[in-house]
């Protein structure tokens, strides 16, 4: 009992009692805060894919889907495509929301853990994405340009294409230019990554959105999209219509290979005339990038394997003729079924991995008489190269949105 008293005395001096008190307080402030914290906010991309009451259906950008619950304390605004801050941003109501709008959440998970309770919804309509989609096709068409590179240099930021008119360009970027990179297993822009000028190399198709030089020799790129891709020419194996896939032997390597068929695959038939005007040209006819009956050039596509140009657009630069993309568009569709044993086919197709085969962008039929016009088919396996990679699309529908 002395000692403890004694302990007791010690405590209650005026120097250990303000001690004693202080880490009494903290410690009861540490306590408050733990239970005054609120929860970490979330936050999360996407595009609606289903709106039932106050609960929204986002399908995320990372593959989930997940509820978002809207209250009525839920700031709701609506920017446009590429805004950059919400200074313009016009308040919606939940109303106002649709199936395929995308929009940036942010909020606290709910005490279920199975939704987020939104704090803040940023919308980008569908309807606005559409026409600045629009927009930048129409752009690419009137301002971009495409080709094989011939050489690249990471240090002056510089890239120099062979263009399908048979022009050398050199392209100019700087630290504000957009580089992407296509997957090595998707045609699709969407899929294509934030690259840069370093990672290009002989060889890649390339598309440049810019503006030109006077002598048509050089750009200043504002976007550029490239990626390496397979040129093919060669004839039908066989074809697994199960499986979706066709094999091919290729007249320049000698060797077989196995392509995936997928829902971007786009397999057309070459009317016998346009083959046989293209024959010519390769036999030594009309000049490379003239289609034979037309004066003027034809230009390279401007649109991204597997994305399609609206209609009655025109392709050709100072009113040239229509691009071979437009032309592509037209001819007869073929199925792999229609795919028979000794066909001659040219196709551009992606590299893909070591775990996915490659994938066909473009498969062509009725191609015999050009695979006569060069028999070693180097030539003919690089005749679609320029006609089949673009750059149409934009930056992440919700990107820059800083709420």
């Amino acid at each position: 009992m002395v000692k403890y008293c004694r302990r007791l005395e010690l405590c209650l001096r005026p120097g250990r009692l303000v001690l004693v008190c202080l880490v009494l307080v903290a410690a009861l402030a540490s306590i408050a805060l733990a239970q005054t914290t609120p929860p970490a906010l979330e936050k999360a991309v996407g595009t609606a894919k289903a709106i039932s009451g106050n609960v929204i259906t986002l399908a995320a950008d990372s593959g989930a889907s997940i509820d978002v619950r809207v209250e009525d304390s839920t700031r709701i605004a609506r920017i446009a495509p590429g805004q950059r801050d919400l200074k313009d941003a016009v308040p919606l109501q939940l109303r106002d929301l649709q199936v395929a709008d995308r929009m940036l959440v942010r909020g606290q998970r709910a005490g279920d853990g199975k939704a987020i309770v939104a704090i803040s919804v940023i919308v980008i309509k569908e309807e606005d994405i559409a026409a600045r989609q629009q927009r930048e096709m129409q752009d690419w068409q009137r301002r971009g340009v495409g080709g094989l590179v011939t050489a690249a240099d990471a240090g002056s930021g510089t890239v120099t294409i062979s263009t399908a008119v048979g022009k050398t360009l050199v392209i100019h970027t700087s630290k504000d230019t957009v580089v992407r990179r296509y997957s090595p297993d998707s045609v699709k822009f969407d899929d294509a990554q934030p690259s840069a000028v370093g990672e290009v190399k002989a060889g890649d198709q390339l598309r440049a959105r810019g503006s030109r030089s006077a002598d048509d020799e050089e750009m200043t790129a504002e976007e550029m999209v490239f990626g390496s891709f397979r040129n093919i020419a060669g004839t039908v194996i066989s074809t697994d219509i199960t499986n979706n896939s066709l094999s091919i032997q290729d007249l320049l390597t000698k060797k077989p290979i196995t392509l995936k068929i997928t829902g971007d695959s786009q397999l057309r038939s070459l009317p016998p005339m346009l083959a046989q005007r293209i024959a010519m040209r390769l036999k030594g006819g009309p000049p490379a990038g003239q289609v034979a009956g037309g004066n003027a050039p034809a230009q390279a596509s401007n649109v991204p394997p597997g994305e399609q140009r609206p209609s009655g657009t025109g392709g050709a630069r100072n009113g040239g003729s229509a691009d071979f993309q437009q032309m592509l568009n037209r001819m007869p569709t073929v199925s792999l079924s229609d795919l028979q044993k000794g066909n001659a086919v040219i196709v551009v197709a992606t590299e893909g991995t070591v775990s996915s085969q490659p994938s066909a962008i473009t498969l062509l039929t009725g191609v015999e008489p050009i695979l006569m016009a060069s028999p070693n088919s180097n030539r003919a396996a690089t005749l679609l190269s320029p006609w089949n990679l673009g750059g149409a699309g934009g930056d992440d529908a919700t990107a820059g949105a800083n709420p």
